[in-house]
């Protein structure tokens, strides 16, 4: 076993995301959003050369103290596999390791909407899954691209750095490249895929012009481009793709977004009102004629009120989703406003005293929850 292992299996007990490992401090576990020490001893410098080194092999870390910086994954035992990431700080050694499931959850199991699987039906154009970091992009595309692979014949092609979900060959073909492994960049597998007979590509990162780029010209080609970026809502992230264009390029950039753009699942994670654990929150965009037009024109701002209008569609705003988990009493008042695009909009259900606010961070779990559901619900009479 591995030395690492040790503080790798604390995470796995006790239900955490992340190890955070730095040099002079203890040992950290990230849980439910939070941030605490696993131990109270601080690891030294001998401690973490040695913990690091024997899971990337001596050639990896040598690439490591080289340049400082190192992606990739590592499974401890058959159940438990990790995306981990060397860093040299300040203090000297550091690294992260995130836990990823081996097991794929399905889109129910997410709490994903359902008409999310449609999507999944589409023989070509672009969806985008975003989200900030640690919001679970790469579990709901994990679980988009089981679905095809139970129920449809295809070939995926998934392009990661690293490669975290491990798919099996259902009734379709997974073909995982990992970047720089098998392939030296993104624009390089993107480009290959191309010529792979592939139905459906997974860019696990669009984060530079020429992927971005090569992901539109692959979706207005035929093939069904599953993409990410760091966004928090559908109108950021058409914004984002079309701001990566040079000036004299966005307006042929917003063509082919028009074009190809199938769709946007926006995701955040909120933490659940008695403390046991986080939820999804998702914003739908679903491509339109309507959608189309406002790309071509630029003119973002209209998204906001599109997706409000084809609620009967599918769509979904953000906020709107955020609203009805609060009104359910499933998020506090605080969480909710923290994460909202339009806080005026959750303001109201804030404690406006020292007293509510210490009658709040007194009561018990489950006092909260109900507590938080009862006064939304009153707030949503007094509005009516």
């Amino acid at each position: 076993m591995a030395e690492i292992d040790q503080l790798l299996s604390v995470i796995v007990a006790q239900g955490g995301s992340d190890l955070h490992i730095g040099e002079g401090q203890p040992p950290k576990m990230r849980k439910h959003g939070d941030v605490m020490p696993i131990r109270e001893e601080p690891v030294e410098r001998d401690e973490a050369a040695r913990m690091l080194s024997e899971i990337c092999g001596p050639q990896s870390w040598e690439i490591f103290e080289e340049r400082g910086d190192l992606d990739f994954a590592y499974e401890m035992d058959e159940r438990s596999r990790f995306r981990c990431n060397f860093l040299k700080q300040a203090n000297g050694y550091g690294a992260v390791f995130r836990l990823i499931p081996t097991k794929i959850a399905s889109l129910e199991q997410l709490g994903i909407p359902p008409i999310v699987k449609e999507f999944c039906h589409l023989r070509g154009g672009l969806v985008l899954v975003t989200g900030p970091t640690g919001s679970g992009k790469s579990t709901t595309l994990a679980a988009l691209i089981d679905y095809i692979n139970e129920n449809f014949s295809r070939h995926i092609v998934t392009i990661e750095e690293p490669i975290e979900f491990v798919h099996g060959n259902k009734r379709s073909i997974i073909t995982q490249r990992e970047v720089p492994v098998d392939s030296v960049s993104f624009p390089i597998a993107l480009k290959a895929a191309l010529r792979e007979d592939a139905d459906i590509v997974l860019v696990g990162e669009m984060r530079d012009l020429e992927t971005i780029s090569l992901a539109l010209t692959a979706a207005e080609t035929g093939l069904l481009v599953f993409g990410t970026l760091h966004t928090n809502n559908a109108r950021k992230t058409i914004d984002r793709l079309v701001d990566v264009f040079p000036a004299n390029k966005q307006a042929q950039a917003r063509a082919m977004l028009a074009n190809s753009l199938r769709g946007v699942l926006a995701q955040l994670l909120l933490k659940k009102a008695d403390g046991s654990g986080r939820l999804a929150v998702n914003e739908i965009l679903i491509a339109s004629s309507a959608v189309s037009a406002i790309i071509r024109e630029g003119a973002t701002q209209k998204l906001q009120d599109v997706i409000v209008a084809g609620k009967g569609q599918g769509m979904q705003f953000m906020d709107d989703a955020i609203f009805a988990l609060l009104q359910s009493g499933a998020v506090s008042a605080h969480e909710a406003f923290m994460k909202a695009i339009d806080k005026s909009r959750f303001k109201e259900f804030l404690p406006t005293d020292e007293q509510a606010l210490s009658n709040a961070a007194g009561a018990a779990p489950e006092d909260h929850k109900r507590a938080s559901g009862d006064f939304v619900k009153a707030k949503h009479r007094q509005s009516r």
